[in-house]
């Protein structure tokens, strides 16, 4: 993948104004793939991600495939990874690959040269990664980032159950994680206003977490991406709860509520412009 013309945050919102909120989730679940009559091998991995791409690219602003679901498969899997965002590439539509990656030191450069690289063969326009070595353990993939125009998105508070154990938790200055990290995310943001290319995770089910970790999203300065939306229990109704006034910048990922439709490309399509349709309104 070639550095891209103009940086990630300015190409999503761009993305986001066209075609609306909805990012799709790639998740080849053994189960979907047999209800799509596909194998679970990388042959069938990289059938359903080139389906997902064709029926996303064009009705909805990004693609997200989960990174883990191809890797079980091993080499075959990294292979079908590298060939649905070779895809998404060529379909013209962003792709965040999900790795949550967070290291330290030389380990943490070299999962950035894996997914954020010029050229590198699992280069995604964006990648999550996870905070909980501490922010500066970032900073490679950051800096990575920064110079390829790319970008990330750091978990800040997530719907697992023990999320709250770690994230709400307090430091000496009463501040809690979660809100720390929003700082920092700001702080890299400020680089490229008005959408910087560093957003936050936060879950479409956290319910009165942003309140209760003490952040204040309009000073992110970037974008948001909230997983959950469908068959993890949110609606419309607990997205605009959640995030109040910032509902309408917030990029909104579904996987199994719409690959639920498939294999049948129109009905996949039908399934995301629902799904927009819902969120616009």
């Amino acid at each position: 993948m070639t550095a891209p013309t103009e940086r990630f945050g300015a190409r999503l919102s761009a993305a986001m104004s066209r075609f609306g909120p909805v990012c799709v989730g790639i998740d080849p679940h053994p189960a979907l793939l047999a209800s799509w009559g596909l194998s679970d091998d990388g042959d069938g991995l990289a059938q359903f991600g080139r389906i997902a791409v064709e029926a996303a690219a064009g009705h909805a602003a990004a693609v997200k495939p989960q990174s883990a679901l191809f890797e079980r498969h091993g080499s075959a899997g990294v292979a079908a990874l590298a060939e649905v965002l070779r895809a998404a590439r060529e379909a013209g539509i962003l792709a965040i690959l999900d790795v949550k990656r967070g290291d330290i030191g030389s380990t943490m450069t070299a999962y950035a040269q894996a997914y954020l690289a010029d050229g590198a063969e699992l280069a995604a326009d964006a990648i999550t990664l996870s905070p909980y070595l501490g922010f500066a353990s970032l900073a490679p993939a950051l800096d990575l980032a920064e110079a390829t125009g790319r970008g990330v998105f750091v978990l800040a508070l997530t719907s697992n159950p023990s999320g709250p154990e770690v994230q709400q938790a307090r430091g000496p200055d009463g501040q809690s994680v979660a809100k720390a990290i929003a700082e920092a995310a700001g702080r890299c943001n400020r680089r490229h206003p008005p959408v910087g290319d560093v957003g936050l995770v936060v879950g479409a089910t956290v319910g009165d977490g942003l309140a209760r970790a003490g952040i204040d999203l309009t000073r992110l300065g970037g974008p948001i991406l909230a997983p959950g939306f469908g068959a993890q229990g949110a609606g419309q109704g607990e997205i605009r709860r959640v995030f109040g006034p910032e509902f309408t910048t917030v990029l909104i990922a579904s996987s199994r509520a719409i690959l639920a439709a498939g294999p049948d490309g129109a009905h996949l399509r039908d399934a995301i412009v629902g799904m927009r349709d819902q969120l616009v309104l």
